[in-house]
């Protein structure tokens, strides 16, 4: 493919990236993965040499690295080459990239064993990173998804293992030349060297590709990663990310960027949430646009022409009518949660001691209402494909690749090996991407042009189509302790919710309808969306109880996912008994930390680091603490937030935050993730929800959903702690602290406590 091809005419370059995709040839074998062959997701060029399923070393030192994850700004692209990079001994100057198309060589195990619920009939048997079952199938079915934070979890290691086996081949090769023993050779900036003597990687990558790596690789004493100088600043940039100056010039190809020749553009429209089914239109109203094709299936109904703009006003004529149960309404949403939360039939997700016994009626107890949310990327929907002889290219920006191609060979009519998926950047994605249903449109759309086409959701077909982050109305009742201490000794978290991620997985695995999905779910269970609801706190008695509530809204993953909400609320709860008992808000969630030290001095420190002053009256300040696991790593971060009422609406003057992550791989990226993560936050305290009528949203623009503009963002001061605790993805902890820490900040400045997120929207 050309975008790959340019990797044979670039020159050198710290700033260059290179991406790709690859298909069909020949087997590699993951020695240091899996025991068995699959064919090779990175290609090899002229005078290139493959050196496993991971990397490729060229005659002129380039080393290509795969990356079998969507970047939609986190920085995979960067992370995982570094690793390579470090534990070959590579210089960052000679590293390029290949986005790859998913392959068993290169499954996301971790995220499979943690998302078993969801596409396993045993999920106890699977829910482990190291169980059998959730290997197989992350394998088999090459899932590379990218969601959770789990990259490093996932990748970390083969990387390593990657970068270890082709250094020491490249020893080997180095040491025959030598007549010496490749154990006493070592590898530096793109060096292999023993004593004065050195061979660079390229001019002992063919000889080194023929030999057998040592089992297992001789891996570095240190992993890779970064120390944070005092105040958790990086020193300096060893390795800036790879796609930043592409970027920044233009040159960087996201979904929407992709031109081919010929190529036509679709916009489309699909019915109201309710009202899904396309019953009429008036196909005359659209003549004289010159317009390609018509499009029709059941669900609805897409334009084309020479032009995006003129296929967006051929649809704008057509008259458009959509039937089926009923519009959406969000006042029966809420009745139906209302409904749900005080008298629903509950079904116990997690216990700890004995908290039904404890807990009566006179105990402390608090609701909180979270309201849907949009994820509201920059790029909406986009892809192209072209169908001919019997086989579709599809280029894309897709979380879950191989499920997008598996739905897209489907919507053809095509087996999945006639389905070739080209991987390309997001421009943000909030777990948007994790939906495949414009996947399913454009082939069908280009199986029936029979030309290159490119299909692009405008804005309010976005809000309309794209599930959002599932409502909630939360309850949370304590028993406090007696005495001056007044802290919790049974606490109960009852969420009244639809099981949005059963919902999700049915989608993402079985290829539901969103309709399907919701009948299928609807009286289930849902433990991981109501991950998060345990606290933080040492409370020895403990219940986390999920009522099923359908809603007939379809709902789905938003960046932060459950740790939003049920932090929001439990970080509220926390700050309300606080005050009850008349205690600094600091100390009192000390109290309770004593078995977590890393939790505990990322709130000292946070609160040293934004001068917390007790949070008393008028003091505008408030603080938060989200603790977070994936698999056997932990991330913690507290934030002391600045904030007050003033004109239009909430004024966040500051947010003060400190962050353990464990070992940090790169400072400078783990930084942007949390300060974009505090800013994330930001917009769910302050906005980014909807409300639907006639099921449709009534905001139809990004302009409506009251995001913080650049105006509105407020001074952000961060700490990393150092750590060599196992690596935590930092992207998700700053999403969850900012609302409530916000929210009580607003209670110390206004007297006022907000108990539904988006904070404003029941008033004052």
């Amino acid at each position: 493919m050309a975008i790959k091809d340019r990797l044979n005419h670039v020159s050198l370059s710290r700033r260059q990236l290179l991406a790709g995709a690859a298909v069909g040839g020949g087997l590699v074998v993951a020695w240091w993965a899996w025991p068995r062959s699959y064919s090779p997701a990175l290609q090899t060029g002229a005078d290139e040499h493959l050196f496993g399923a991971w990397l490729t070393v060229a005659a002129d030192g380039v080393v290509t690295v795969a990356v079998p994850q969507l970047e939609m700004g986190q920085g995979v692209t960067t992370l995982l080459p570094q690793i390579v990079a470090q534990e070959m001994g590579a210089s960052w100057r000679q590293i390029a990239v290949a986005t790859v198309p998913p392959s068993g060589a290169q499954a996301n195990v971790p995220l499979a064993a943690e998302w078993a619920p969801l596409w396993s009939v045993l999920p106890d048997l699977a829910d482990e990173p190291d169980s059998f079952l959730a290997e197989r199938f992350a394998r088999a079915g090459n899932f590379a998804a990218t969601a959770e934070g789990s990259t490093l979890a996932a990748y970390e290691a083969d990387c390593r293992a990657a970068g270890a086996a082709a250094r020491a081949m490249l020893a080997m090769a180095a040491a025959e030349r030598w007549g010496v023993s490749w154990e006493e050779c070592e590898a530096e900036d793109g060096f292999i060297l023993h004593g004065e003597r050195r061979l660079r990687f390229g001019e002992l990558a063919q000889e080194a590709a023929l030999m057998t790596p040592p089992d297992p690789p001789p891996l570095r004493p240190q992993p890779p990663g970064e120390r944070p100088l005092a105040g958790g600043f990086p020193g300096p940039g060893e390795f800036p990310r790879l796609d930043l100056p592409a970027k920044v010039d233009g040159t960087y190809l996201f979904a929407a960027d992709i031109r081919l020749p010929g190529m036509v553009y679709a916009s489309i429209r699909h019915g109201p949430v309710g009202l899904p089914e396309l019953v009429g239109f008036d196909e005359a109203e659209a003549a004289g646009l010159g317009l390609v094709a018509l499009v029709k299936s059941k669900r609805w109904i897409a334009a084309v022409a020479d032009s995006w703009w003129r296929a967006e006003r051929g649809l704008d004529r057509l008259a458009l009518r959509f039937g089926g149960p009923g519009g959406v309404e969000s006042e029966a949403i809420e009745q139906a949660l209302d409904q749900g939360v005080r008298t629903g039939a509950a079904l116990r997700i997690a216990s700890i001691g004995d908290p039904d016994a404890i807990l009566t009626g006179l105990d402390q107890v608090q609701r909180y209402d979270i309201a849907p949310a949009v994820h509201a990327a920059i790029e909406t929907a986009s892809a192209t494909a072209h169908y001919a002889d019997g086989r579709l290219e599809l280029w894309i920006a897709s979380q879950a690749p191989e499920a997008t191609r598996e739905a897209a060979a489907k919507a053809a009519g095509l087996s999945t090996s006639d389905v070739v998926l080209y991987l390309l950047g997001a421009g943000g994605s909030f777990d948007a991407r994790l939906e495949k249903q414009h996947a399913i449109e454009i082939a069908q759309i280009a199986k029936e042009v029979g030309r290159p086409v490119q299909l692009t959701w405008p804005r309010a077909e976005e809000f309309k189509a794209l599930p959002p982050r599932t409502p909630v109305a939360l309850v949370l009742t304590a028993r406090l302790s007696p005495g001056e201490e007044r802290t919790p000794i049974a606490w109960r978290a009852r969420l009244a919710m639809p099981a949005t991620m059963r919902e999700f997985g049915e989608r993402l695995f079985a290829n539901a309808t969103p309709e399907a999905a919701m009948g299928r779910v609807a009286d289930k269970s849902d433990a991981l969306a109501c991950e998060g609801a345990v606290p933080p706190y040492a409370i020895a008695n403990i219940a986390v109880d999920h009522v099923p509530v359908p809603i007939e809204l379809p709902t789905g993953l938003l960046r932060g996912n459950s740790a939003v909400y049920t932090g929001f609320a439990t970080e509220s709860f926390v700050d309300e008994l606080a005050r009850e008992a008349m205690r600094d808000p600091y100390l009192y969630r000390m109290t309770m930390l004593g078995h977590d030290e890393r939790s505990a001095e990322v709130l000292r420190r946070a609160t040293e680091l934004g001068e917390w002053d007790g949070g008393g009256e008028g003091s505008r300040q408030g603080l938060a603490l989200i603790r977070m696991e994936f698999g056997a790593a932990s991330g913690s971060i507290a934030c002391v937030a600045q904030a007050q009422m003033g004109e239009g609406g909430v004024r966040v003057a500051r947010l003060s935050a400190v962050a353990d992550i464990g070992r940090i791989v790169n400072i400078d990226i783990a930084r942007q993730q949390i300060e974009g993560g505090l800013l994330f936050g930001l917009s769910l305290a302050t906005g980014s929800s909807v409300s639907y009528r006639g099921g449709l949203p009534v905001s139809a623009r990004l302009s409506d959903l009251g995001l913080p503009t650049l105006a509105d963002a407020p001074e952000i001061v961060l700490d990393l702690v150092e750590s060599d605790a196992e690596p935590f993805d930092p992207g998700e902890l700053g999403v969850a602290v900012a609302p409530p820490a916000i929210a009580n900040a607003l209670f110390a400045a206004t007297g006022v406590r907000f108990r539904r997120l988006p904070l404003l929207s029941e008033g004052l």
